[in-house]
C-alpha cells in the first residue's frame, strides 16, 4: 500500500515561505506544484470488479475535528447514531492541515496546494473530468453560495477554500460546467422532484459544517438536511451517502491531517460495520467514482486502497 507523506502546515502559524517550499517538495514525487500539471501518471483505469454501483452518490464534509471528538460525543446524536446503524471508519485519516488540501486531495487525488487563500486554476485530472467523460451528472450544493455558478472568493459564511471544485479548469473554463455550482438549497428542490444527480458534493457553510459554528449545530444542520435524503425511495433503492471531515483538529497530525470520524451509508453498507483499515481522502475519491461507474482514478486515488469491505457480500 501508498500513503502520502505526513507533510503538515498549520495554516494559522505557517510562513507563506515555508508554504510554498511544502509545495513544490511534491513536484519530486509526482505531485503538482500550484496545480498547473497537466498530466497526471498515477491515473488508473482499474476498478474493483466487485464494488457495487449506485445511481446516487453523496458526499457531505464537515469541518477540523478528530474522531476523538465526535464519535462517542452527546453533542452529535444524530452523526453517532448514523455511526451505529452504517458503516464507520476508525482509522480514517486527513491528509494535511490546514483545510484545502484535504478539499483537493477529496476531488483531484492530489493535495495541489496549502494555501488557503490560493486563487489559481487546477489542470490537474479530477472527479468532474472523469464524470463527464463517463457521461455521468454531477453538482455541488454549497450553502451561502451567493448565486448559482459563482466561482469568487469568500462571502457571509460561505468559503471559497471549501468548494474545490471553483479551482478546476474544466469548471472555470465551461459555463455549462459551472452552472453545476449552486446553492444549498437546490439540494431540497433536486430531492423533491426526483432529480439529484449521479454525484454531489454538499458544502455546509462555516456555521454548519463545525468550523465556527459548534459540533451541537452541525449535527441538527445533518439531521434537518440529510434525513429527508436517507427517507428517500430512490436513495433507499441504490444511494451511497459518505460523511467524513476534512481535517482533524490542529493538534492532531496523525498520518498528516488526524484522525477523523467517516461514514458510509447506504441500504447496501454493512449494518453497524466498523473497519479498522488504514484511508485516506484519496479512498474516498476512490469510492464515489467507483460507485458511479467510473473505473479512472485521478492522483493518488489510482492507488488507494478501495472501500469495498463496507458493503454486504464483500
Amino acid at each position: 500500500m501508498k500513503y502520502p507523506l505526513s507533510w503538515v502546515v498549520d495554516g494559522r502559524a505557517a510562513k507563506a515561505s515555508a508554504a510554498t517550499l511544502l509545495v513544490c517538495a511534491f513536484v519530486a514525487i509526482g505531485l503538482a506544484c500550484g496545480g498547473s500539471s497537466s498530466s497526471n501518471p498515477q491515473t488508473s483505469s482499474t476498478s474493483t470488479p466487485t464494488q457495487p454501483t449506485f445511481s446516487h452518490v453523496v458526499v457531505v464534509v464537515e469541518e477540523n475535528h478528530s474522531y476523538s471528538a465526535v464519535i462517542g460525543n452527546s453533542s452529535m446524536p444524530y452523526f453517532n447514531e448514523l455511526a451505529s446503524k452504517y458503516g464507520l471508519a476508525t482509522q480514517y485519516f486527513a491528509n494535511a492541515h490546514p483545510s484545502i488540501p484535504n478539499y483537493l486531495m477529496l476531488t483531484t487525488g492530489q493535495m495541489e496546494t496549502f494555501d488557503d487563500n490560493f486563487s489559481g486554476t487546477i489542470t490537474d485530472d479530477n472527479v468532474v473530468r472523469e464524470l463527464v467523460k463517463a457521461g455521468k451528472s454531477w453538482k455541488c450544493y454549497a450553502e451561502s453560495l451567493p448565486s448559482p455558478g459563482y466561482l469568487g472568493g469568500d462571502t457571509g459564511d460561505y468559503l471559497r477554500h471549501h468548494n474545490p471544485f471553483t479551482y478546476l479548469s474544466d469548471v472555470q473554463s465551461d459555463s455549462s460546467q459551472s452552472a453545476n455550482i449552486v446553492p444549498f438549497t437546490q439540494f431540497a428542490t433536486d430531492l423533491a422532484s426526483n432529480a439529484p444527480p449521479q454525484y454531489s458534493f454538499i458544502v455546509p457553510d462555516v456555521m454548519d459544517d463545525a468550523h465556527n459554528g459548534t459540533l451541537s449545530e452541525a449535527d441538527t444542520w445533518l439531521q434537518i438536511n440529510i434525513a429527508p435524503l436517507l427517507s428517500d425511495s430512490a436513495f433507499q433503492s441504490s444511494g451511497l451517502l459518505t460523511i467524513t471531515f476534512d481535517e482533524g483538529d490542529q493538534s492532531d497530525i496523525q498520518n498528516g491531517g488526524g484522525q477523523v470520524a467517516t461514514l458510509v451509508i447506504s441500504s447496501a453498507a454493512k449494518e453497524g460495520y466498523q473497519s479498522t483499515a488504514l484511508y485516506q481522502h484519496q479512498s474516498s475519491l476512490r469510492l464515489s467514482l467507483s460507485a458511479s461507474g467510473v473505473n479512472t482514478f485521478p492522483g493518488m486515488a489510482a492507488s488507494a486502497p478501495d472501500m469495498t469491505e463496507f458493503f454486504t457480500g464483500h
